[in-house]
């Protein structure tokens, strides 16, 4: 299986996150999958490469050709796709994946996530997304979800179509084992 993740590429966050990105990575390797990313070289998407990458596993990185500059790409992925624009980028993370991580990033990760989300919630896939709540980093984004649940601009149903959790395990286990007949998207939408 093609897993993508998708996170933070800036240098500067706590090296615990670097860590546990590193460790998925291996992980990732360990189960039998291989490395769907962003193709960056830092950050959370440079460690989980990296991780993947000690292992000998399968690396697919794809980035705009604008990024192809010294220190920004990561140099050992197993393919690289070269696209023209972000656009192009995101929908290509999506066709070659077959289940999406959300690892802590920016404001490039939640509009990724919020895409797939968006994406699933109208029947245009079905597959496995995971929100990687390390250190209680989507604390605060659960309780927006909440929030819009609760005021009625998406119903609690449209939480079923992801899985949030801690540890690499669980990610994995649910990723394996995920059943797309158990989710019913006809009760996602507002009516």
């Amino acid at each position: 299986m093609k897993i993508c993740v998708y996170g933070a590429a800036s240098s500067e966050i706590d090296k615990s996150f670097l860590e546990a990105g590193e460790e998925l990575g291996r992980q990732i390797v360990e189960r039998g999958h291989g490395l769907v990313f962003g193709g960056g070289a830092n950050g959370m998407m440079g460690a989980v490469a990296r991780g993947v990458d000690s292992k000998g596993g399968y690396i697919l990185g794809i980035a705009p050709g604008f990024f192809n500059v010294d220190g920004v790409s990561y140099d050992n992925c197993t393919e690289f796709i070269h696209t023209d624009t972000m656009r192009e980028r995101k929908r290509l993370l999506d066709e070659k994946s077959n289940a999406f991580i959300i690892a802590p990033g920016g404001i490039g990760t939640f509009d990724e996530f919020f895409e797939i989300l968006t994406l699933k919630q109208l029947g245009r896939h079905n597959k496995p997304i995971v929100i990687w709540n390390i250190n209680n980093y989507f604390d605060n984004m659960e309780n927006m979800m909440q929030v819009s649940v609760d005021k009625h601009f998406i119903t609690d149903d449209c939480r079923s179509l992801y899985y949030v959790c801690n540890t690499i395990d669980e990610i994995l286990d649910y990723i394996e084992n995920y059943d797309e007949t158990d989710i019913d998207l006809s009760k996602v939408k507002i009516r």
